[in-house]
C-alpha cells in the first residue's frame, strides 16, 4: 500500500478518534513520518502515536507532540 494513502488514513482515524485531533500533522520525511502539532494532554499524545504506530507499522514514525499546560497557574502574575 502506499505510504500517503496510509499516512492519509492515520489523518483520518486521528480526527474521528477520542481526541479528534485536526491539528497533527503526520508528514512523509524520506522513508519515515513525522507526527507535529499540539495536544490537549499526555493521553491523547499516547492515543495519536498508538493509531500512528498501528497504521503505520513497518514505517519509522517520529513524534514531536507538544502537550498543552491546561493547568491554571499557582501563583498570580507580579507586574512591574
Amino acid at each position: 500500500m502506499n505510504l500517503e494513502y496510509r499516512v492519509a488514513h492515520v489523518a483520518e482515524r486521528l480526527a474521528e478518534g477520542r481526541c479528534g485531533e485536526l491539528g497533527v500533522r503526520a508528514e512523509i520525511r524520506g522513508e519515515t513520518v513525522l507526527l507535529t502539532g499540539t495536544v490537549p494532554s499526555a493521553g491523547c499524545r499516547e492515543d495519536i502515536l498508538r493509531i500512528a504506530r498501528e497504521g503505520l507499522a513497518g514505517v519509522p514514525v517520529h513524534c514531536d507532540l507538544v502537550v498543552a499546560e491546561t493547568t491554571p497557574p499557582d501563583h498570580s502574575e507580579e507586574l512591574t
